[in-house]
């Protein structure tokens, strides 16, 4: 017994070595292979936070695919792009990643194709306009998760009293409508005009939009002074700002600030995303959704916004990766995160079911729209730096239009080729 002693006690400390080097590489019970996921987290309290949902995937997972583990890490949004840049960085990405943007990651050549990581089934069941702003020269790398739109809000207590009976489809009905109600509603902002530098970019696309016009041209070039560009931020100046039927300068008014006077019963008309529906309703206001009105009709199409999933190259685990993402777009989970976060859907079968269900009738005006959804420019790798430069300066488009909007297309050119 004393001499099998020492041999049983150094065979024990041979296997404890290498169970300890099995895990430290990532295969650890069961050869299991460990995907790194890091996730934004969309709650705003602990008890609601994004971890709880992303906990229970990744455990249905696992108990579906033994052999993959996920390993869950949820951050804040006011820290995500901070700490995955500094990830990067250090070359400690993980598998997948799901935030905000996804073209600079591109540039790095860090992310696989969307076809490497997802079945055709999954790729057909994104909403066309969806995939086509997660791709980079004609191939999709970002993977849309949720989305939202903008509509048209008004409010209906206001239009009562200053006797208006519906709400405006063009440009020179919402103008009418917005002298009416200056009139007849004194103290009231008739349509709220966010161009501050919290989101400029955001209504100065829809503005755009409704004049056959946007960042970029037909062919994909950015043409944030074309002539219908310019011609949008006249009309706004001529028929909105000088006449004082909305805020003295939009320039310094942000969307927070316009979302919170709507709620509050102080303006009349904006355009908003779903958020402000929850936001109306905690103030009490009797509100209504259309779709926006554009120079000679409601917009066809409205702005799309989406946060994105994607996928690194880096460990070499594009099989677990696309296994693992399969099973997150199925129509159970993606209908979950959505309705648990009150957000919209990339996918078909979600649309469907939401539209459907008649549990989300709040939401209809923004679900009609979304299949039409337009983007920003977001595959263009130099899109961020000219969206902070809108972000600073377009508001002053009201005032002179084609100052603001040239020297803006000349610092889109100069930031290279797109």
């Amino acid at each position: 017994m004393e001499r099998r002693l020492p041999r049983l006690l150094a065979a024990a400390l041979a296997c404890s070595l290498m169970l300890t080097a099995c895990s430290a590489s990532g295969f650890g019970s069961g050869s299991a292979v460990t995907i790194r996921l890091v996730a934004a987290d969309y709650g705003d309290r602990e008890s609601n936070s994004s971890r709880q949902y992303w906990d229970a995937v990744a455990a249905a997972f696992t108990a579906a695919n033994p052999g993959i583990r996920v390993d869950v890490r949820v951050v804040n949004w006011n820290d995500i792009d901070k700490q995955v840049k500094e990830m990067i960085g250090s070359g400690d990405v993980p598998d997948v990643l799901q935030t905000g943007g996804y073209a600079d990651k591109v540039a790095g050549d860090l992310l696989y194709k969307a076809s490497d990581v997802l079945s055709i089934g999954t790729q057909a069941n994104f909403l066309d306009s969806f995939a086509k702003a997660g791709q980079v020269e004609g191939i999709q790398y970002g993977i849309p998760f949720v989305s939202s739109a903008r509509a048209f809000f008004y409010n209906k207590a206001i239009f009562r009293r200053a006797g208006i009976a519906e709400p405006p489809t063009t440009w020179d009905e919402l103008r009418r409508d917005a002298q009416r109600i200056k009139e007849k509603v004194p103290g009231t902002v008739p349509y709220a005009l966010p161009l501050g530098p919290e989101e400029a970019q955001a209504e100065t696309l829809i503005w755009e939009l409704g004049n056959d016009g946007g960042f970029t041209d037909r062919s994909g070039r950015y043409a944030l002074d074309s002539p219908q560009n310019v011609e949008t931020f006249g009309w706004l100046r001529s028929n909105l700002v000088t006449p004082g039927l909305t805020y003295p300068d939009p320039a310094r008014t942000d969307r927070r600030t316009a979302f919170a006077d709507f709620a509050a019963g102080k303006a009349a008309m904006l355009n908003g995303h779903p958020s402000l529906i929850k936001l109306s309703v905690a103030g009490g206001i009797d509100y209504g959704v259309v779709p926006i009105p554009g120079r000679v009709g409601p917009l066809k199409s409205t702005l799309g916004v989406a946060d994105w999933m994607m996928a690194f190259k880096k460990w070499g685990h594009r099989k677990e990766i696309k296994t693992f993402l399969d099973f997150v777009y199925t129509g159970e989970n993606t209908l979950r995160f959505d309705e648990t976060y009150n957000l919209m859907p990339v996918t078909h079968d979600t649309l469907l079911e939401m539209t459907a269900s008649g549990r989300h009738r709040d939401l209809e005006p923004f679900l009609a729209l979304l299949p039409q959804a337009t983007f920003y420019p977001l595959g263009d790798t130099g899109w961020d730096a000219i969206s902070a430069e809108i972000k600073k300066s377009a508001g002053t488009a009201v005032r002179r239009p084609e100052d603001t909007l040239g020297a803006l297309q000349r610092q889109a050119l100069a930031t290279g080729p797109h």
